[in-house]
């Protein structure tokens, strides 16, 4: 083992790690204010439950042997020690590892905030990670099938975002929309929040995508480079689209711009030249931006857009991987443009086998759940708000509010505590 590298992959866990509670302030920012402190948690709690379902069984599933799925070798770490993986602790590989299940699953709750109970929440993404997440990671990275056929994924384009993203789709149709939407505006009650969560999840990001090379050597320095330029290119054409067609720049806009170049790059950040990781940002920005008018114009009720920013933007990633990628920048294959048509097939087929079999073990998970118990809070809660209704607390102090009684509740709870009055504008309940 080296030094080096073991040093680098402890920081780049430790950055990771940091993207689950800087998604939770990107997400906050983005929802009224009677819904921020919920809407943190659902970030925040994957810590939790996913990273315990890691440890217990995930991981094993995910990196055991097998072709469609690992066993049962690694439960419980069973086998999972000090001894080298790489030039790294096989412990070390496995928290790695843990901490992008964690994320991914974080990322399933932009589309379903605001009207989702919180334990049902719980519920769903710890056995997503187990039946959906930890497979499709099998296939890429762990020896499965797609990984033996030759799919490139340096990061995760298509392990973390597209699973995301049509998991994020799914649930937000299963859900239903929220009751005020399409009804009344549905404003941001914290930009500035957001901005920050954006920021923080970059500088993260960099441990995601630089880490991804499980070692201190030149594909990290890589990928580190094409994190930081990627985003920078999103960035500079969501804005030249927002002012050529609205005349203005809008904080939100280049937040959403940042997370989307981010995305893109992932699968191709240690196989792709600098200036082809600014090609890749730059396209990403358009069919991000289109998704995010699209579903504006639908009933799909993607609260913070996970659909158009992870899964639109790890689509576009994954399939440029198959057009840029070169050997000759540390990729195992060469892409469409440099000679490999053949790779645009392959990256094609994984995207489509993982939509397609996300999509379908996500809704088998939710609408099981829904014959248990109900996962869709009831209409006065979401009125009042999830931060009261679910957690019995605000984020922000409010005075004295008035104390209502809820039917069916003998006394007044926490969940009927209420102070319409002080409700920001466009947030009426």
């Amino acid at each position: 083992m080296v030094g080096s590298d073991i040093a680098w992959m402890l920081v780049s866990t430790a950055l990771v790690l940091l993207m689950t509670p800087a998604l939770g302030f990107f997400y906050t920012g983005l929802v009224r204010s009677k819904n921020s402190l919920n809407t943190l948690m659902m970030s925040v709690a994957s810590v939790g439950v996913v990273g315990l379902a890691w440890a217990f069984l995930g991981y094993s599933l995910a990196f055991g042997t097998g072709q469609t799925t690992g066993g049962f070798e690694h439960a419980l770490l069973r086998g999972v020690g000090l001894e080298a993986k790489g030039t790294i602790p096989h412990l070390l590989f496995m928290a790695f590892q843990g901490t992008f299940a964690i994320i991914t699953a974080a990322l399933i709750s932009g589309a379903i905030v605001e009207r989702m109970r919180f334990g049902a929440y719980l519920g769903f993404i710890t056995a997503w990670t187990l039946l959906v997440y930890a497979p499709v990671a099998h296939w890429v990275w762990g020896g499965g099938w797609l990984g033996a056929l030759g799919a490139l994924d340096f990061a995760g384009g298509t392990v973390v975002h597209i699973t995301a993203g049509t998991a994020a789709c799914v649930a937000a149709i299963v859900l239903g929309p929220r009751k005020d939407y399409a009804r009344q505006a549905l404003l941001p009650h914290s930009v500035p929040l957001t901005v920050l969560g954006a920021g923080l999840l970059w500088f993260g990001w960099f441990g995601f995508n630089g880490g991804s090379a499980l070692a201190a050597n030149e594909q990290a320095v890589l990928a580190f480079v094409n994190t930081m330029f990627a985003p920078a290119a999103t960035l500079t054409v969501w804005t030249a689209i927002d002012l050529a067609r609205t005349g203005k720049a809008t904080a939100v806009g280049i937040a959403t711009a940042i997370v989307v170049g981010l995305v893109a790059i992932t699968p191709a950040a240690g196989y792709v030249s600098p200036i082809s990781a600014l090609v890749i940002g730059a396209i990403a920005a358009v069919p991000s931006y289109l998704g995010v008018l699209w579903r504006a114009r639908t009933r799909l009720d993607d609260s913070l857009d996970v659909v158009a920013a992870h899964g639109v933007g790890g689509m576009v990633g994954a399939l440029l991987t198959g057009v840029l990628a070169q050997q000759s920048w540390g990729s195992p294959a060469d892409g469409l443009l440099f000679g490999n048509p053949a790779q645009f097939a392959i990256q094609a087929l994984a995207v489509a086998v993982t939509i397609a079999f996300t999509a379908v073990g996500t809704a088998g998970i939710l609408l099981a759940a829904r014959l248990v118990a109900p996962i869709r809070a009831a209409a006065l809660d979401e009125g009042v708000g999830l931060d009261v209704s679910q957690h019995g607390e605000e984020a922000y102090g409010r005075g004295e509010g008035a104390v209502l009684v809820l039917p069916g509740r003998r006394t007044p709870s926490a969940a009927a505590v209420f102070t319409p009055a002080l409700e920001p504008q466009g947030e009426q309940s």
